[in-house]
């Protein structure tokens, strides 16, 4: 049975390891195999530890989906991220920053049930809309969002994955999704 409860600091692991079994099952086909090759746990979870997203101040909130005490999955919300900085915050919509579930756990209702926990969490903030950025490669993301009930809104950005070797970056269209939150 899954659990939903807000991520603590001793969480970083188990999150890092979700995000990045994430990225290589989700991304594969579109975002460079050596960047996926080379995702590293230990990393992504210190990098956690540093953004400090397990601080109650923080402005955005995680929240991770458990069962049986196991982290299978998790979504990160908060205020938007004007042009994806986290420095320049849009008091006035919400966003879901980040939505990732072990793909072992893909189509059981995982993350439908995050996305909702999320949806509840921006609407107490008091926003009435919410938005989400996402690959424009990754068609079951935008599958899902879809049928969760967002639309995209005809914003795109370029995601820039950085390569070894000092090559230039590779570009991924993202795509902007917009949704309303019931209150």
């Amino acid at each position: 049975m899954l659990t939903i409860r807000r991520e603590e600091p001793d969480d970083a692991e188990a999150v890092a390891r979700v995000h990045v079994h994430g990225w290589q099952a989700g991304y594969a086909g579109f975002m460079p195999d050596e960047v996926l090759g080379r995702l590293n746990v230990m990393a992504w979870a210190q990098r956690r530890r540093d953004v400090g997203t397990a601080d109650p101040e923080h402005p955005f909130t995680t929240l991770l989906g458990e069962v049986d005490g196991l982290v299978v999955g998790f979504t990160t919300f908060g205020p938007y991220r004007r042009n994806q900085d986290r420095d320049d915050l849009d008091p006035t919509v919400g966003e879901v920053v980040a939505l990732y579930v072990e793909p072992a756990c893909w189509g059981d209702g995982t993350a439908a049930a995050l996305l909702a926990a999320a949806r509840d969490g921006l609407s107490e903030r008091g926003w009435t809309g919410y938005r989400a950025w996402v690959l424009a490669d990754n068609r079951r993301a935008r599958r899902f969002c879809e049928r969760a009930g967002l639309s995209a809104d005809g914003e795109q950005s370029t995601y820039q994955v950085p390569l070894a070797g000092g090559r230039g970056p590779v570009g991924l269209v993202e795509l902007r999704y917009a949704g309303r939150l019931d209150h």
